[in-house]
């Protein structure tokens, strides 16, 4: 039975692809897209929501206050009440990557394209050749993990964090490291 599968034009983007499939990612929401400190007040005290991250980044007026900013967009606003309202609008429009679940980090993985350790460069996952097989449990996805929850878990940086921490920690070095040179991978997760 077929577990959820990537496929990318390297190692990192056929993880990314699969990882992508499974859960969230950090995202923006496309609905905050104001610059003025005016409209984003608007757009935040009509939610629920964006009322909690006001008060969650320290906005404590009086209604009447708040009911005069929200009347005249000329309003003539602290700067460091200008900074809590974008500072609630940012936090708002943020929406965080959900945590990469146990079934990934504790798959059994089948890599299928090419790959090299010293002389042996060879294409897995073929007739001819088993994709390269790897325990994701024996793993350490701290690193990735805290890349992913961030929003800054490239393909490269996912991939080269694969290799040390996922493929050496099972499989070892290789014969002198490990490589996948060529544009063409699918990763399967069981």
């Amino acid at each position: 039975m077929a577990g959820p599968t990537g496929r990318g034009n390297s190692l990192g983007a056929a993880l990314g692809d699969l990882l992508r499939s499974q859960v969230t990612p950090r995202h923006r929401l496309s609905s905050y897209t104001a610059k003025h400190w005016h409209a984003q007040l608007s757009q935040l005290t009509a939610t629920h929501r964006g009322q909690q991250a006001l008060e969650d980044a320290g906005l404590h007026v009086t209604t009447t206050t708040l009911i005069n900013w929200l009347s005249d967009a000329e309003y003539n606003i602290r700067r460091s009440y200008r900074d809590i309202i974008h500072t609630a609008y940012e936090n708002t429009a943020i929406v965080p990557a959900d945590p990469i679940p146990d079934h990934i980090k504790q798959g059994q993985y089948e890599i299928s394209g090419v790959v090299k350790t010293g002389d042996d460069e060879r294409t897995r996952g073929t007739p001819d050749a088993a994709p390269l097989r790897i325990d994701g449990s024996r793993g350490h996805w701290d690193e990735i993990e805290e890349l992913w929850l961030a929003g800054e878990l490239t393909d490269d940086e996912f991939e080269d964090h694969f290799i040390d921490d996922v493929i050496v920690e099972d499989i070892g070095e290789g014969a002198d490291g490990w490589e996948f040179p060529v544009a063409s991978y699918s990763v399967e997760v069981r």
